[in-house]
Formats: structure tokens, C-alpha cells, sequence
């Protein structure tokens, strides 16, 4: 690879690399042909943003010529990943299996599975769901419980006096198991993966005598510090069509501009430099948001159909004759949107609400989404509320 080339695979998006960057600088530079996996528990129906960051990196490694794996987590999304605040409702098989349909599909917008070196699928079931209880506790030998309570969710549980589970305890050690079984040079994930990773690559060292790389990836998160994924309900899917895309990526903040030119799109580094520049400069940000609406929405939907919805959303706005200056109605995240229209006087009463809502005279333009919900939350974006009132919603930390 050029210099160049390997520097921005081992930096753009990027947030660590264990053991280090050298370590698998050292690798690529001698020519040597990676196994490289990226695994994804399929507890949704649609892969989104978020997902697509990882998937977009491991593409680039495929691009290069080594050999990648999109694992589907087929049998620890029964379990889940523990979560901060309490324990996850288990999934049932049928349900993950239903989940994981179109994730192939989707995937397949950035990963190649056909050609001279197709990614491969695999699902992790193979081998979890055949150990035996001596295996399993054979695997539970190889870490302790003050290891695991390193991981930072099981420490916030411990300190709010939350109960932690024995088989959330296991999690990270089944996914750790997922490199031995595929016997991995190594692993692709958020950041918020970094702890299950690298049970991983401990596991490597002990049961296969291997130095596993670890490659971390920034998250792409709202203005409120909160992952954009299905648990916090602020997902883009990439089952959603491309007015639907293009329309909640302008919704954004502005402060996700660069971090999404970075992490959500093919523009180069030096580019995406000089848009900070001009960001910072004051040049409107809504030109620069509607040009990252139109390239992500490109790689999902084809420049065609980009170009398409932003017509579209440039007319509506123009319909709707949106005056310059309308309410801005900043909330913190998860903030009921009746209470917020209330805090601007925007609508005279939880009855004016309800009636609009009955009506489905309340739409976010951005999203061109009516609202449905009496406790619907208050989301980034222009509302109309009936033919003449309007508001701006931002959401602050």
C-alpha cells in the first residue's frame, strides 16, 4: 500500500489500535494477507449508521486484499451485550433469526460477497451453541471476576448497587471466543466494544498463542454524548428510503458535520479538513449539512435518488414558506414534545396538543414524518404545526 493509503486506513474514523498502530503497520507493510472480522448481534431488524461505520472500515481491508468476515452474532443476541442501567430482555431464536434477514443485503452496499475475495458471513451459533459444560467452564477458567468488573457498565451497576448476572459475566467471554473459533488475525468494532475485544485478544494469547489486533472505531454520536443507534432511538436505518435518510441526517446537529463527513462518507480527509475551516469560519452550516445529507444518502441510495430527495426537501421547505425567523426551541434529549412546544407558547395547552395530534397536523419537515404520539419525543428539526405555525427543535447536551 502507499503511505498515504495505509495512513488514513490506520487513522481516519479510528480511535485505537491494540497492541498498536506499528504492530499492524508492520503487518500491512510486509505484504501480509489479514483475517479480519467485525461481529454484529442482530438485535434489530435493520443495521443503521452506527453499524455502518465499522462496515465501512473492514470494506477498506477487504479493498486492500485481506480476507474479512462479517460475523453474525446469532447466538449471543439471545443473551445481549449487558447494558449500564439493567439487564437486557432476552431475545428468542426466531426473533434474532428474523432480525438478521436483510442484514446481508444491506451490508452488501459496502462490503463486497461476490468477486476475487468475497467477504464471508458466519454465525456464531456454529460453535456456541455446541459447547458443552466443561467447555463452557473450561472458557470461565480463563478470567476473573475482578477482571470483568473492570468493564465499565458492571462498575456502574456495582457503585448504584444494581444487580449483576452470571451469565452477563459471560458475554464478553463468548465474544472473546468468537477469535478463537475463527482463529482471527483480528477484530474491527465501536469503541464501545473495546472491553469484549480485548477479551479476545487475551483469549487469543492463552488458547491459541497469537497476537490478535484490535481496531477501534469513534461512534457517531448526538449533541446530547449518546451513541446514535436503535437503544437510544435516534438511529438513521439503512432501511429507511432516501427522503427518510436525507431528511433525519439534516436534522442533526451541527456539531455532528465534521464527525459525519469523517465517519459516514468516501469524501477525502483534506477535504473534510477544509469544510472544518470553513465551518469555522461561519459560512452556513445548513449548506455544508445538506451536502453530507446528499453523500451518505448516495451510498445507500445511488446519486440519482441523493439528488432526488434533496429536491425534495429543498421544495418543501420552500412550500411551506418557512419565515426566517421562527421560534428555536432548544431541549435536552428525551424531552416530550408537547412540554417543549408548551415552553414557547407555540401551542396553548396539552388539549391544543392532543387535538393536532388527532388531526395529524404536526409534522417534522425534516423527516416529513407526522407526528402520531401524544408522548412522542421532541426530535432535531423544523415542525409545522397546522398550516401556519412553525418551530425549530434543537437538541442540546
Amino acid at each position: 500500500m502507499e503511505k498515504d493509503n495505509q495512513n488514513e486506513l490506520l487513522t481516519r474514523g479510528v480511535s485505537a489500535i491494540y497492541p498498536s498502530k506499528e504492530f499492524l503497520a508492520s503487518k500491512i507493510a510486509k505484504g501480509e494477507k489479514l483475517a479480519i472480522y467485525l461481529g454484529i448481534d442482530p438485535t434489530g431488524p435493520t443495521l443503521h449508521l452506527g453499524h455502518a461505520i465499522t462496515i465501512k472500515k473492514l470494506a477498506e481491508f477487504q479493498k486492500t486484499g485481506h480476507k474479512v468476515i462479517l460475523l453474525m452474532g446469532d447466538f449471543t443476541a439471545m443473551i445481549g451485550d449487558p447494558d449500564k442501567l439493567s439487564v437486557r430482555v432476552p431475545l428468542t431464536r426466531k426473533q434474532v433469526l428474523s432480525n438478521l434477514k436483510n442484514y446481508k443485503k444491506q451490508a452488501s452496499k459496502l462490503l463486497s460477497f461476490t468477486g476475487k475475495n468475497p467477504a464471508k458471513i458466519m454465525f456464531n451459533s456454529k460453535w456456541l451453541g455446541k459447547m458443552n459444560f466443561a467447555e463452557v467452564l473450561n472458557l470461565a477458567s480463563k478470567m476473573t471476576v475482578s477482571q470483568m468488573l473492570e468493564r465499565d457498565m458492571f462498575k456502574k451497576r456495582k457503585e448504584e448497587d444494581k444487580s449483576i448476572f452470571i451469565h452477563e459475566f459471560m458475554y464478553p467471554l463468548m465474544q472473546g471466543y468468537d477469535s478463537v473459533a475463527m482463529n482471527i488475525d483480528g477484530e474491527i468494532g465501536g469503541n464501545d466494544q473495546t472491553f469484549n475485544m480485548l477479551v479476545g485478544r487475551d483469549l487469543m494469547k492463552v488458547m491459541r498463542n497469537k497476537e490478535k489486533f484490535v481496531l477501534t472505531m469513534k461512534l457517531l454520536e448526538d449533541n446530547g454524548g449518546k451513541k446514535m443507534g436503535k437503544t437510544e432511538n435516534n438511529m438513521v436505518s439503512l432501511s429507511d428510503n432516501e427522503e427518510e435518510m436525507y431528511g433525519k441526517i439534516m436534522s442533526w446537529n451541527d456539531s455532528l458535520i465534521i464527525s459525519g463527513f469523517e465517519l459516514c462518507t468516501n469524501v477525502p480527509m483534506l477535504e473534510i479538513e477544509k469544510i472544518a475551516t470553513l465551518l469555522a469560519e461561519g459560512i452556513n452550516p445548513r449548506d455544508l449539512k445538506m451536502r453530507l445529507a446528499r453523500e451518505i444518502t448516495a451510498i445507500y441510495h445511488g446519486e440519482k435518488k441523493a439528488k432526488a430527495a434533496e429536491e425534495k426537501f429543498i421544495n418543501t421547505f420552500q412550500k411551506n414558506e418557512i419565515p426566517n425567523d421562527i421560534e428555536n426551541i432548544k431541549v435536552k434529549g428525551n424531552t416530550l414534545l408537547v412540554d417543549a412546544l408548551l415552553s414557547k407558547k407555540i401551542i396553548s395547552s396539552k388539549s391544543d396538543y392532543r387535538r393536532l395530534v388527532d388531526e395529524r397536523a404536526i409534522t417534522n419537515l425534516n423527516t416529513n414524518q407526522k407526528v402520531s404520539s401524544y408522548a412522542e419525543t421532541a426530535s432535531g428539526g423544523v415542525y409545522r404545526i397546522g398550516k401556519k405555525r412553525f418551530c425549530k427543535i434543537i437538541l442540546e447536551n
